[in-house]
């Protein structure tokens, strides 16, 4: 069974000049999206809860819904349509970005969006939603030594654990970047999954660690957000 893992960044309404508007989806498109799977039959999940899907021990109707980065927007625009449907999702937060913004883009020139603060993280996880690791710094750790993607990815957990009192087991690749070695500190630093941006969807051969995942983004329009879910549209990529 295969199951889309679906890959979202910032829910906000942007000026048609904004560089990389496409990381941005509009709420509306994103409530839209959310009332789709509903009708269709699916439950989303956060990573925590659809693993027992990726193991074959559930079966159903269902996609993964994932935020990377922790933009504030997640919490004001997806969490309550999320909540609506009784859908859960997992954020991958930058552990030493928590309250800033994504200055890791600034070099880019996109444009700045804030991050959720210590007590919008909480309120996140109140609402029956989940957190990821997305390293300290959101450094590309092929780009660093293996010591120091160690304390980036190994100390980002620990820092989330602590500062959430909630298990943290799910990591996202920033930049979507990684290799063999990036791979194995991942699971030796006791992660159960890692996202990547590799395209497609999941199942049950599938490399927990080198999870595909399907974009969603400014110019997912209703049309292709179905292909992507119903069909074999993201296999081929």
């Amino acid at each position: 069974m295969n199951i889309p893992i679906l890959m979202y960044h910032s829910i906000e309404l942007m000026p048609k000049k904004t560089v990389m508007r496409s990381l941005h989806v509009p709420p509306r498109r994103f409530q839209f999206q959310m009332w789709m799977l509903k009708i269709l039959g699916y439950k989303a999940l956060s990573l925590k809860n659809l693993k027992p899907y990726l193991d074959g021990e559930k079966h159903g109707k269902v996609v993964g819904i994932t935020f990377d980065d922790g933009y504030r927007n997640n919490l004001i625009n997806a969490a309550p349509v999320l909540t609506k449907y009784n859908f859960s999702a997992t954020c991958y937060i930058v552990s030493e970005s928590i309250g800033t913004s994504n200055t890791w883009d600034l070099d880019k020139g996109i444009t700045q969006r804030a991050l959720m603060n210590v007590d919008e993280i909480n309120e996140w996880l109140n609402l029956g939603m989940d957190i990821g690791a997305h390293t300290k710094t959101h450094v590309d750790l092929t780009l660093v030594s293996e010591k120091q993607a160690l304390i980036e990815i190994g100390d980002c957990k620990t820092e989330l654990e602590k500062k959430f009192h909630v298990p943290v087991n799910d990591f996202c690749y920033p930049f979507g970047h990684f290799n063999a070695a990036v791979c194995n500190i991942t699971k030796d630093s006791g992660y159960v999954s890692a996202t990547s941006m590799k395209r497609g969807r999941v199942n049950s051969k599938s490399d927990m660690h080198i999870l595909p995942r399907i974009p969603i983004n400014h110019r997912t329009l209703p049309h292709l957000f179905l292909a992507k879910i119903l069909t074999k549209y993201e296999d081929k990529k």
